[in-house]
């Protein structure tokens, strides 16, 4: 790629259709017949060329000489002056089974999610934003409090976060504090439980030149912006935001609501979380229900566009990748229609597929980014090829992470290893030829071992870490089916995803869900592949 690239687009059209068995065509029928609803508003990666050949040696990453092992520690979550969090789990009651309104345009009327409104000045040549943020914050806590913690990722990079102002309620906070990642605000006045505060914040961003190994920020045609803006992070005890490791994910999520405004130059084109709709001159996004809001920004993207149903799914893409471009909307639309009869009704209103140059594959709620060289490496021809396999892992997001959240850190399994295995699912039904190739391709290659339940901060090297929670925690979810038989295990995934829709989870909560679909003994699974006692 170059960067006099000439901008186009191309916008086409495909009948929306799913190449599953025909055993299993009549339920997919459902996906494409849902009666829209009017609005109403108040990393998993084997960079492999050839995909019939044997994968590299490290199956999320380009490989690294002699790496080095990470030192074992047992993170705290960062804090204010309040009692430390625990990291240990206590099994809940579960709740009833229900099956909420789920691709909605409009939160509930009774929500009590923290809702976000953001006005964003986007200076895509100069790479500065501008950004006026409102948070309504419910305190949904059971404690009277003092204070409020919030995640501000881009002050990890250096002069890239301002803060130029901070208000509670309209009038000055008692004082607050920024240090790294973590923007602490003294409260003037307490927040007692079930009532609620308004925070408004001024920032600007000067953004960053992208890291060869990250998202955030700019190179010669893109710009990502991925957890850009301040927010509240979740409370347990004590307000929950975990040190960052130089692999796997650190933050965790409360489901929210959130608005994005966004204003910039007419030849950029914006891939986002969300449609899009006209705001007078602004373009305005909503997402309901989410962890966080993505957007990638580019003067050269073509796109692609087909549907599920209502959910609009667009595949955005650089010249010289059509082929693939055209390839991974395909296999959107298949797993989005099979998860949607598999798991839940699809979280969002539409979802974006964005290339990116970075090494491997992440997801947002109603948007992931998939490496270039996947794009690169396909070569069509179906389903085996890294492309593929790693955009349905990250698509699979869209539910476990998505809809069904989790502690990243301390729990990665809940999200990774259910992703994985999920791909084992779309293969099952969309190219059922394909399932010996990939398991070896995927899983078998690497003979994966370790605890399933390690968390990133003891795992050791980044091999021996998806080896654990990615690979093994396949294993651990094919050898749980298998005790499970496909009837209650197919009912079991509807039931999980049901129970904690908009919710997080623990791996308490995961067997407890389990148990109650099925009589079968799974102490010895738990025994063979956990260090917990669950």
């Amino acid at each position: 790629m170059t960067n006099t690239r000439s901008r186009s687009f191309r916008f086409t059209q495909h009948a929306t259709r799913i190449l599953c068995s025909v055993f299993f065509s009549t339920l997919l029928a459902s996906c494409f017949s849902r009666t829209p609803t009017p609005p109403q508003f108040p990393t998993f990666i084997l960079v492999t060329k050839d995909p019939n050949s044997s994968p590299t040696p490290t199956a999320f990453q380009p490989s690294t000489q002699n790496e080095t092992p990470l030192p074992t520690f047992t993170p705290a979550p960062t804090q204010t002056n309040t009692p430390e969090p625990t990291l240990t789990f206590t099994p809940l009651p579960i709740p009833p089974t229900v099956v909420p309104p789920v691709n909605t345009a409009a939160p509930p009327a009774t929500s009590t999610r923290t809702n976000y409104i953001l006005y964003a000045t986007l200076d895509f040549n100069a790479h500065t934003l501008s950004v006026d943020e409102t948070i309504r914050y419910y305190n949904n806590t059971g404690t009277t409090l003092s204070d409020v913690v919030l995640s501000v990722q881009p002050n990890r990079y250096g002069n890239c976060f301002t803060l130029n102002s901070f208000l509670q309620d309209n009038a000055a906070l008692a004082s607050h504090d920024i240090n790294n990642q973590q923007l602490t605000a003294y409260l003037s006045r307490p927040i007692p439980p079930g009532d609620a505060a308004t925070f408004t914040l001024s920032f600007t961003l000067s953004l960053p030149a992208k890291a060869s190994d990250g998202l955030f920020g700019y190179d010669f045609n893109q710009v990502n912006l991925v957890d850009w803006y301040p927010f509240i992070v979740p409370y347990n005890g004590g307000w929950v935001l975990h040190d960052p490791m130089p692999f796997g994910e650190h933050l965790v999520y409360d489901s929210s609501d959130i608005e994005v405004n966004i204003k910039t130059g007419a030849e950029v084109v914006i891939a986002a979380s969300a449609p899009s709709e006209a705001n007078g001159e602004w373009t305005r996004y909503r997402l309901y229900g989410a962890r966080t809001f993505a957007l990638s920004a580019s003067n050269e993207f073509l796109m692609s566009e087909s549907a599920v149903g209502t959910v609009v799914i667009r595949s955005y893409y650089f010249s010289g990748y059509e082929g693939a471009g055209e390839a991974i909307l395909h296999a959107a639309v298949q797993s989005v229609a099979l998860f949607d009869v598999k798991f839940a009704e699809y979280p969002y209103q539409s979802l974006a597929v964005v290339q990116a140059d970075i090494h491997d594959g992440q997801e947002y709620d109603g948007l992931v980014f998939l490496s270039t060289d996947f794009y690169g490496q396909y070569g069509g021809g179906g389903g085996k090829s890294n492309l593929i396999t790693i955009g349905v892992h990250e698509i699979a997001h869209q539910w476990w992470f998505g809809l069904v959240g989790n502690d990243q850190a301390v729990e990665p399994w809940l999200d990774e290893a259910m992703a994985v295995y999920s791909e084992r699912i779309f293969y099952e039904f969309t190219y059922p030829r394909y399932g010996d190739w990939w398991w070896q391709f995927r899983v078998d290659y690497f003979g994966p071992s370790g605890y399933v339940d390690t968390q990133i901060y003891n795992g050791g090297t980044f091999r021996a870490y998806t080896n654990a929670v990615y690979l093994n925690g396949a294993y651990f979810i094919e050898g749980l089916r298998t005790r499970m038989g496909d009837d209650n295990f197919y009912r079991f995934l509807k039931d999980y995803a049901s129970r904690y829709s908009r919710g997080r989870t623990t791996a308490y909560d995961f067997f407890a869900v389990v148990r109650q679909n099925t009589d079968a003994d799974i102490s010895d699974l738990i025994n063979t592949y956990f260090q917990g006692d669950y």
